[in-house]
């Protein structure tokens, strides 16, 4: 355990380091001015947009945009150089494995509170409550197939394990922790037939019927595409990646009407709209921001939302009743 915090810690260090000159699209005024980092997959993309057009939307502040930061370690050494005081969706699991260097948690509420109190004693940041959605690995079949064999969890599949054409991420083969000697140390079985993919053609292997089950994302928009059907992992294989927006202690003390907003968007994204916007950018090929927008006038930016109050968790430390 030491040693796997002191190899992050020495990554962490390497990638400050590494990343000393300006990347390209920094420079924003971060004391005044929001910056609003993401990822460079859509999905991260989606959620920075949604994210930047909300602040937009309910105030007066000048917003920028940092987009295809291709980490999440390079989203959190943006923030930690402060070059940005915003990230749009960060996961529960990368962090506490990245930039944490702590062990997996397997249970979503106690890992969700492990990263929000560490990012705020190591950091000063907020790690908001999720969004209302969560991005990990998952087995999923056919409407069509989980009707037939009365599939609904994964453990149901070991009464059809010699006969199931299983299709998987060919990294999850060998990976530790939670990779498929771990599958079958837990659910107790394996597949007669598996076979290593590129995880991004698995939907397509399982929707057109050359595979009976396979492995992808959970949130991946196509499995909107295909209507398939997302199997429970009920023995908890796969750690939670709840995802959350994130922000500077300091932006939300020094604009507490960006905090304000940034609460109105959590538990407002499912995983089947997550699944609905990834599929507007990858199938329809619409631009992350024209998705986000879209998304927003359909739900009026929210306006008239009351915050629930499960989700006020830091009100004390952001109107500075509390240190």
């Amino acid at each position: 355990m030491k040693f796997k915090r002191t190899i992050a810690a020495l990554l962490l260090v390497l990638m400050a380091l590494t990343t000393s000159c300006t990347l390209p699209g920094i420079g924003a005024n971060t004391d005044e001015d929001i910056v609003v980092a993401s990822g460079s997959n859509t999905e991260r993309l989606i959620l920075g947009e949604i994210v930047a057009q909300m602040i937009e939307h309910d105030t007066d502040l000048k917003v920028d945009m940092i987009p295809n930061l291709s980490s999440s370690i390079l989203n959190h050494i943006a923030m930690l150089k402060g070059d940005v005081n915003v990230v749009g969706g960060m996961y529960t699991g990368t962090a506490l494995t990245g930039e944490l260097g702590m062990e997996p948690i397997k249970d979503p509420d106690e890992a969700m509170k492990v990263v929000q109190d560490e990012y705020y004693k190591r950091w000063n940041r907020l790690w908001y409550p999720s969004f209302g959605f969560e991005n990990t690995y998952a087995f999923m079949v056919t409407k069509e197939f989980a009707e037939e064999h009365d599939v609904k969890k994964v453990s149901d599949l070991e009464k059809l394990k010699g006969d199931l054409r299983v299709g998987v991420d060919t990294a999850w083969i060998t990976r530790k922790g939670d990779g498929y000697e771990a599958f079958q140390d837990l659910y107790g079985f394996k597949f007669n037939q598996i076979y290593p993919m590129q995880i991004g053609l698995v939907y397509t292997a399982l929707a057109t019927g050359e595979m009976d089950v396979v492995l992808g994302y959970s949130t991946d928009g196509k499995i909107a595409s295909y209507d398939l059907v997302l199997l429970e992992d009920d023995r908890k294989l796969f750690p939670p990646y709840d995802c959350s927006p994130v922000s500077t202690l300091e932006i939300a003390k020094k604009h507490p009407e960006v905090y304000e907003v940034i609460l109105k968007l959590c538990g407002k994204i499912s995983t089947e709209t997550m699944q609905e916007l990834n599929r507007r950018a990858d199938e329809d090929l619409v631009e992350p921001s024209e998705v986000a927008r879209e998304f927003l006038e359909e739900h009026n930016y929210f306006e008239g939302t009351e915050t629930d109050k499960q989700y006020r968790i830091f009100d004390d430390i952001v109107k500075g009743e509390k240190e």
